[in-house]
């Protein structure tokens, strides 16, 4: 491989970790503002999504730019890989700045019981995208593969809350507009660990060459289909 190509395959992961961290920086700001009802900061995390997209933009063009170099087969995958990452991040700033127009309803609305499970789902989902992202970083695939298995807390999670709010709705109609914005925060907040997921997922077909997105599905397929 040159020199020159080995400079620019440094340069994309770079691009991909700065882009990382504007999509975990914009995750906890967002949350911070439903938390605190910070109206100036779901505002900014607001401005920033273009931020992300032009980083899922230019990790695109370095990424194309560097196939038609015709790689390494090793290198070929970490390229596929940083555009597939650069996808679930842009998507997971999606989710932020939908969390941040939501928190903006909500500051108009009367503020209801504090939803610990919020915060707990916030923090969850965010310790599993660093987690990803640092087994990408430092070559972890088995760091990665222990991230998979945290998305069920998520998702239980995030059935809970919504089940509880479904039933104060019943109870109390005139906070339907309220439970609705907590609803979707919720829903973000159980897509951001899905990205995070997929991101651990492709660090292993990135370190280790292997594929292991529908392996759960297939083996829960085949139990069925013998008994």
């Amino acid at each position: 491989m040159s020199h020159h190509i080995e400079l620019e395959l440094t340069a994309l992961k770079e691009m991909l970790l700065t882009m990382a961290s504007h999509a975990e920086a914009s995750v906890t700001r967002a949350i911070r503002a439903v938390v605190e009802r910070d109206d100036d900061l779901a505002t900014g995390v607001k401005e920033d999504d273009s931020v992300i997209d032009q980083f899922e933009i230019d990790v695109d063009e370095s990424a194309i730019n560097l196939l038609s170099k015709a790689p390494l087969a090793t290198d070929l995958r970490f390229i596929t890989v940083a555009m597939k990452i650069s996808h679930d991040l842009e998507r997971v700033g999606d989710e932020a700045t939908t969390i941040a127009r939501r928190s903006l309803e909500l500051s108009r609305e009367q503020q209801l019981k504090s939803y610990d499970d919020i915060s707990q789902m916030a923090t969850i989902a965010l310790s599993m995208l660093k987690d990803a992202l640092d087994a990408f970083v430092n070559r972890l695939p088995t760091k990665a593969r222990e991230i998979i298995p945290r998305d069920k807390d998520v998702d239980n999670r995030n059935r809970q809350l919504h089940r509880a709010l479904v039933n104060l709705m019943i109870e109390k109609p005139e906070t339907i507009g309220c439970c609705l914005n907590w609803m979707v925060i919720s829903k973000s907040l159980e897509r951001i660990a899905d990205h995070a997921t997929n991101i651990a997922e492709e660090v292993v077909y990135l370190y280790e060459a292997l594929d292991i997105r529908h392996i759960a599905k297939v083996k829960a397929s085949s139990v069925v289909g013998d008994a």
